[in-house]
C-alpha cells in the first residue's frame, strides 16, 4: 500500500470517528431503520464480475451494516432483500440468491454478535412464494433468536407493501363480516395492526442506494411520515461514512408529522 493510500485511509477512519460522535451525541436517535438495499446486480455489471458475485458481495455488506447499526445503538433494523417483482428473475439468478439467503440466515443464526446483543431475527413476506430450502432457513433464524427483544433485524423477502395492504384489508374485511369488528373500529391503528409489521414502530428513517429515488413498494403505509435519503453508491458499496451521513441528515430535519 502506498503512502497516498495510507493517508487515505487515516483521513477516511477520522471522518467515520468524528461523524460517529455526531451520531452518538446528537440528542435525536433513529429508533428504526429501514434500507432498500439495490445496486448488487449494477455493482457486478460495472466491476466486470458474475450477478451472482454482486449478489455476494451484497451479502457480506449487509453483515456489516448490520454491526454499525449496533455499534450505534438502533433497536429496529428493517431490510428490503428480495420484493415479490423480483421473482420473475431469471431462474439462475432466483437460485443464487436462494442459496444466499440460505446461507445467510443460518449464519447469522449461529453468529455469537447477534446472541451477544439479543437480537431477534424476523423474515415479513409472502413465504408461500418462496422454496423449502430459505422456509427451512427462515424457521432456524427465527426460532434461535426468539426469545431475544433488544435488537430486532426484519428482513423482507417475497415482499410487496401493495400485497401487505391487500392482505390486511382481507383481515379487517373477514373480521367486520363476522361481526369480530365494528365499522367505526377500523382506523389507522386497525390498519397498522394488521400489516406484517403490526408489532413494529414505523421507520424513522428509510434508505435507499444506488442512485434511484424511489421506494419501490416497500413499506408505504408505514412510510407515511418517514424521511427519506437516497445514496448514490451501489448497496455493495455502500460504507460506514455513508450510514452516518444518512444519520445525520435525518438528525438535522425537523420531522413534521404533517403540521
Amino acid at each position: 500500500m502506498g503512502i497516498s493510500e495510507r493517508m487515505g485511509d487515516v483521513l477516511g477512519q477520522a471522518v467515520e470517528s468524528k461523524l460517529l460522535k455526531e451520531v452518538l451525541d446528537h440528542p435525536v436517535k433513529v429508533q428504526h431503520l429501514a434500507i432498500i438495499m439495490d445496486g448488487n446486480r449494477r455493482f457486478a455489471w460495472k466491476s466486470n464480475i458474475a450477478t451472482g458475485i454482486g449478489h455476494r458481495i451484497g451479502k457480506e455488506k449487509l453483515e456489516k451494516v448490520l454491526d454499525w447499526t449496533l455499534e450505534i445503538g438502533i433497536p429496529w433494523l428493517t431490510v428490503y432483500a428480495l420484493s415479490t417483482e423480483n421473482l420473475n428473475r431469471p431462474e439462475n439468478e432466483l437460485k443464487v440468491l436462494f442459496n444466499l439467503y440460505n446461507e445467510g440466515l443460518r449464519e447469522i443464526a449461529d453468529d455469537p454478535r447477534i446472541h451477544d446483543n439479543q437480537v431477534r431475527v424476523q423474515i415479513i413476506g409472502r413465504r408461500e412464494l418462496l422454496p423449502k430450502l430459505v422456509n427451512d432457513a427462515i424457521d432456524y433464524a427465527e426460532k434461535k433468536t426468539a426469545d431475544y427483544d433488544k435488537f430486532v433485524f426484519t428482513v423482507c423477502l417475497a415482499y410487496g407493501s401493495r400485497e401487505e395492504m391487500i392482505d390486511a384489508i382481507r383481515s379487517l374485511a373477514s373480521e367486520h363480516a363476522s361481526g369480530e369488528l365494528k365499522l367505526e373500529d377500523i382506523d389507522q391503528k386497525a390498519v397498522s395492526q394488521r400489516l406484517y409489521t403490526g408489532d413494529m414502530p414505523d421507520p424513522d428513517l428509510v434508505i435507499r442506494t444506488s442512485g434511484e429515488e424511489r421506494i419501490s413498494n416497500f413499506l408505504l403505509w408505514q412510510m407515511a411520515y418517514s424521511e427519506l435519503y437516497f445514496s448514490d453508491v451501489f448497496w455493495p458499496s455502500f460504507q460506514k461514512k455513508d450510514l452516518f451521513k444518512a444519520i445525520r441528515t435525518f438528525q438535522e430535519r425537523r420531522r413534521r408529522f404533517g403540521e
